[in-house]
């Protein structure tokens, strides 16, 4: 097997912010799956600012590829660098707490296999606090009827690609969660499988109300992209003002200004 070659068949990209107590567990567990799988691969962890010594841990890897984001831009924005540096025609996401179990990433690649574009990780049972999952299922019910993307779970990270796919797009300001509406409307073939799902054991979650407000303004943007397409670059400048701004009241900053 060729680590060096120029193109992957697989790239593995995890996103992460101070995590330094789980990178090499998750590193361990990644390498330890696609090892077995008969394919060239890369994994790609992309530090998102972190504020520990998370880039310190991932320089002990082997192998790895570190891209590190001059300031904390959040996960979208992460994975939307980790996903154009893949040079893998299929493109493995998850996120790197150790919630996700990288032993379903077989499961997602037999459906890529079965001629599906995208397939989406489904936590069916989830280890999250009770006020993690009441969020999650308000935010399903929204989706259902605002943006109907036709999956259970749009927050799972863990989740297979055609690299293809990404053409032409640019995620930021937590439009990761969006990937399903979005490619759907844009015609790609996408189903949905079970996947396991741990309790966080180190660290601390990055989940707060902000994601609420970040998740329900993306779900007008795309609601407003799908009916006026020619127009997104305006509305996206509209939505992350508007976050910006009610989380700059609260005393927090987060940046999210999309980028045409």
């Amino acid at each position: 097997m060729n680590l060096n070659s120029s193109v992957k068949e697989l790239s593995i990209v995890v996103p992460v912010y101070n995590e330094a107590a789980n990178v090499a567990d998750v590193h361990a567990q990644i390498l330890d799956v696609v090892s077995k799988l008969n394919k060239t691969f890369e994994i790609i962890f992309i530090d998102d600012a972190s504020q520990d010594n998370t880039i310190a841990q991932l320089k002990q890897l082997s192998p790895v590829s570190i891209v590190c984001l001059q300031e904390h831009y959040g996960q979208s924005c992460a994975m939307d660098a980790g996903i154009k540096e893949a040079r893998g025609e299929i493109i493995i996401t998850l996120d790197g707490d150790g919630q996700n179990d990288p032993a379903d990433i077989p499961l997602l690649l037999g459906k890529i296999n079965e001629g599906y574009d995208i397939v989406c990780g489904w936590r069916h049972k989830r280890y999250d606090p009770l006020s993690k999952r009441f969020v999650a299922q308000g935010a399903a019910l929204l989706r259902k009827i605002i943006v109907k993307d036709g999956v259970h779970d749009a927050g799972c990270t863990l989740r297979a690609y055609q690299k293809r796919c990404f053409n032409g797009i640019d995620l930021y300001g937590g439009l990761h969660r969006m990937i399903p509406a979005i490619f759907r409307w844009r015609g790609f073939k996408m189903t949905e499988i079970k996947v396991r799902h741990h309790p966080r054991l180190r660290g601390r979650s990055k989940y707060g109300w902000q994601r609420i407000i970040e998740g329900f303004c993306n779900m007008v943007y795309i609601w407003f992209w799908r009916r006026n397409p020619t127009q997104t670059i305006y509305a996206g400048r509209k939505v992350g003002y508007v976050v910006k701004n009610v989380i700059r009241i609260s005393g927090d900053s987060l940046s999210m200004d999309p980028q045409p």
